[in-house]
């Protein structure tokens, strides 16, 4: 089987990154009884932002099969794009508000955000691009 469209590889990728800042910790907290230690914190640690990162993998992944479907995979994509920006935003309340000695983890969920959001984008422009094909095509008939 070969993968003949790259937006599909793209929206993986876009699922993978997701799944990874779900398993993964993205601040780390100091505890008051001992100077040196740090607790790591996860996205299971907010129920409602880890309910919120849930859907835009579960939306992703069914936009990988609505291939047959390219308008509605091109909604999907970008509601997914726009619940990542949601993410996002809600990653500095969830951090600043709700933890204020948090330190963020660099390496660890604020890239893989940013990661999911490329890879999101890169997707959208390659379905954008299947559609002006189609569309010229058509056109030629």
């Amino acid at each position: 089987m070969v993968i003949q469209r790259i937006q599909t590889l793209f929206l993986l990728l876009a699922v993978g990154f997701m799944a990874l800042f779900c398993l993964t910790p993205f601040a780390t907290l100091d505890v008051a009884e001992a100077s040196d230690s740090m607790t790591p914190v996860f996205v299971k640690d907010a129920p409602v932002y880890m309910i919120l990162n849930i859907v835009i993998a579960v939306l992703l992944f069914l936009g990988i099969f609505m291939f047959k479907n390219l308008k509605l995979q091109m909604k999907i994509t970008l509601a997914s794009m726009v619940l990542i920006c949601a993410s996002i935003v809600s990653f500095g309340f969830v951090l600043y508000v709700g933890m204020p000695d948090a330190h963020i983890i660099w390496t660890g969920g604020a890239v893989l955000l940013v990661c999911a959001l490329i890879s999101t984008l890169l997707a959208y422009r390659g379905m954008k691009k299947d559609h002006r094909l189609l569309t010229s095509y058509d056109r030629l008939r």
